[in-house]
């Protein structure tokens, strides 16, 4: 077993009992947490973007990136929160655009340190809202969930879904990966690979439809669960490749180094920041559908 699997096989054996610990309890808690994750992705998007061309404000963009998280807590749903995120997302932009303007330290590429402030906040933070919102989706749509793991269960299906295809990629791809998928942005990615991932992804997605369909609050059957997985698995490699453009063009390796054999926040969750919002969308399409 090389070193790498070693590694990846125990931050699994930890992280995947933390996930579901946090999916289970929700609120402030799951808030807090994501809130930490985006803020460290944040800094790490800074980190890579400043590396290039300019200066980003972390330290406005990373509290911002915090926020967002911590605002979908308070009233979880999407509506209320896009208003609020907005307006912060408004606040931020101007803060950064006059700190560039006015501060002398940001004489080569200001509208790239303000532009990239506010991406960098709604990339992570932005996105990891909505892991809230699908774990608070029974109690929005205003239902009483039979079951307390229902929530939790909308939450974790992207996770599960983009776990199950990144895990089959790697292993497909390690053993039978010819093809290049991206040479110029991620050599290490195969066409059989991305196939596999695809395929692992419809089987998780199906899986779970079939074993968590009858819950009243999971309205995934196995046939959409399989259509979902195929759009999250696109998504996800997707997300992966637009990291890999990142440190590619910061020159680096990593994006961190916060779980060994996984790098940085933004390694383990680029992928996530692409699929937690889409399956909040497509699970508002298929409970409309139904």
């Amino acid at each position: 077993m090389s070193k790498e699997l070693r590694s990846r096989l125990l931050v699994a054996a930890v992280g995947i009992p933390f996930g579901f610990f946090m999916a289970y309890r929700g609120g402030w808690l799951l808030a807090g947490v994501l809130a930490a994750v985006a803020a460290l992705g944040a800094h790490e998007f800074y980190t890579l973007a400043s590396a290039k061309a300019g200066k980003p404000l972390g330290w406005f963009g990373i509290p911002a990136s915090a926020l967002l998280v911590l605002i979908a807590a308070w009233e979880p749903t999407f509506p209320a929160w896009g208003d609020r995120a907005l307006a912060l997302l408004l606040i931020l932009g101007l803060l950064t655009s006059a700190a560039v303007i006015f501060n002398r330290n940001f004489q080569e590429g200001p509208l790239f340190s303000a532009a990239a402030t506010v991406s960098g906040a709604l990339y992570t933070g932005g996105t990891l809202a909505f892991a809230v919102f699908l774990r608070a989706l029974p109690e929005a749509r205003g239902t009483v969930p039979a079951e307390p793991w229902e929530g939790a269960l909308l939450m974790l299906f992207p996770l599960w879904v983009t776990w199950c295809g990144d895990s089959a990629a790697y292993f497909f791809g390690k053993r039978f990966g010819k093809r290049k998928l991206a040479p110029r942005i991620s050599p290490g990615k195969t066409v059989e690979g991305g196939l596999a991932g695809v395929v692992g992804s419809v089987v998780a997605g199906a899986l779970a439809g079939l074993l968590l369909g009858s819950y009243e609050n999971f309205p995934v059957g196995p046939v959409a669960g399989g259509l979902i997985g195929i759009a999250l698995s696109v998504a996800g490699q997707l997300g992966d490749l637009a990291e890999s453009v990142l440190k590619r063009e910061a020159g680096v390796k990593d994006s961190g180094t916060l779980l060994p054999g996984h790098g940085g926040a933004l390694d383990r969750f680029d992928a996530l920041f692409f699929t937690v919002p889409l399956t909040y969308g497509l699970v508002l399409l298929v409970q409309v559908l139904r």
